[in-house]
């Protein structure tokens, strides 16, 4: 392996692929130290995790059972049963919730896009040691009644629910476009460039 190699060759894999084993509790705690190195203006950590394994899967799957209802009062069972299906489709959930302060001189986008960063360092962390995640929101991640299961406060805003496993090796690796398709050079602009 190059030294980039596992950033350059991660991707995503479908929930449904990832099988058992999930990380050790030892390799979690690697993971999630992980995770602490994401930028942080000021270094006030804005971002926790919640771990989800084992029979607290079915837990969840039961609080996705009745956001779903809760949601739509109309809504078909099948949309109901594939909503309750999601929590065990991989042995292991780790979900990001955002932490925001009222601190003036960092702004909640900041401490948004620092928790977004911490679930990203996760997911490559788990590809540097052999796991396949993937990173999913949808119309349960938005659900207040799901952010009051999982304990959130007011203040807090559901980032993701990361998926992770062990790979079943069935997802192709995605191509990749050049960067420099989308790369420029900035220049100092001349002062008559700006309209007055």
């Amino acid at each position: 392996m190059t030294e980039l190699s596992f950033i350059t060759q991660h991707h995503s894999v479908p929930a449904k692929n990832l099988i058992e084993p999930a990380p050790t509790p030892d390799q979690l705690e690697q993971i999630l130290q992980a995770a602490m190195s994401a930028p942080d203006h000021g270094h006030i950590q804005p971002f926790r995790f919640l771990i989800i394994e084992g029979d607290a899967r079915l837990e969840l799957a039961s609080v996705f059972e009745t956001a779903t209802r809760n949601r739509n009062t109309e809504v078909d069972e099948a949309t109901v049963t594939k909503q309750k299906e999601k929590p065990l489709r991989s042995p292991m959930i780790i979900v990001v919730i955002a932490c925001i302060k009222d601190i003036a001189k960092i702004p909640e986008i900041e401490q948004l896009l620092s928790a977004g960063a911490a679930a990203q360092h996760i997911q490559l962390a788990c590809s540097s040691m052999g796991f396949g995640s993937i990173w999913l929101t949808g119309d349960n991640n938005y659900d207040i009644l799901v952010h009051q299961a999982l304990g959130l406060d007011i203040k807090e805003r559901m980032i993701g629910f990361l998926y992770i496993g062990t790979s079943d090796n069935t997802t192709p690796s995605k191509t990749r476009h050049s960067a420099l398709g989308i790369t420029q050079y900035w220049e100092k602009p001349q002062a008559t460039d700006f309209a007055i």
